[in-house]
């Protein structure tokens, strides 16, 4: 049975077991799934619930159906990678870059309650893909594009929460070590079928 699922729905698909694809939800959202057809429920005790092959392709095809609109033309956006014209390298992007990432740090020190800069502030977890874009680009990572191989951020079904891809497993360590730095949680997670690598990234909140 298809039809539009529920936030929580997508929340209890997202946070599957990434090998084993096991469910942790309540019993409503996790009967919803079962009838939809993306879920299964062992017939063994202690009968937890399991995605089903067209669960897991949900599950996979998540971070690309949730994406942060596009900043309006003339507005400086951090690249998130893969836009189809980006804006030109050079010293004066290298400097719009320096200077969007100082006014983000002055933005906590105004903003979060104790002044602190070395953890995300409000703006930041409302546009959780460019902040983290900012984070990438300012320390001087690639983005996706042009011919380039790079970093990918984009979002997912999660509350707070950006996937980041990358070319290989030494960008994709540098950029989670970029990220906690600069005050975000990452995580790095397998693609159930492709085995794919990816990092999970939220802001901090302490």
């Amino acid at each position: 049975m298809s039809g539009p699922r529920s936030a929580a729905q997508r929340r209890v698909i997202e946070d599957a077991d990434p090998v084993t694809g096991r469910l942790r939800g309540t019993q409503a959202q996790l009967a919803a799934l079962v009838k939809r057809g993306l879920a299964f429920r062992h017939p063994r005790p202690p009968h937890d619930h399991f995605l089903t092959p067209a669960g897991h392709r949900v599950r996979e095809a998540a971070p690309e159906e949730a994406q942060e609109p596009a900043p309006a033309p003339g507005v400086f956006a951090a690249r998130v990678g893969g836009e189809e014209e980006p804006p030109a390298d050079g010293p004066a992007r290298l400097r719009e870059v320096r200077s969007a990432w100082q006014g983000l740090l002055e933005l906590r020190r105004m903003t979060n309650p104790d002044g602190a800069v070395d953890r995300p502030c409000g703006w930041e977890r409302a546009h959780l893909v460019r902040a983290a874009a900012l984070a990438l680009e300012a320390a001087g990572h690639r983005p996706a594009g042009a011919g380039a191989d790079g970093y990918r951020v984009r979002a997912t079904p999660q509350p707070e929460a950006v996937a980041v891809h990358a070319p290989d497993a030494g960008t994709l360590a540098a950029c989670a070590v970029t990220l906690e730095r600069a005050g975000w949680q990452p995580g790095e997670y397998s693609e159930p079928r492709t085995r794919t690598r990816y990092l999970l990234a939220s802001p901090r909140r302490v």
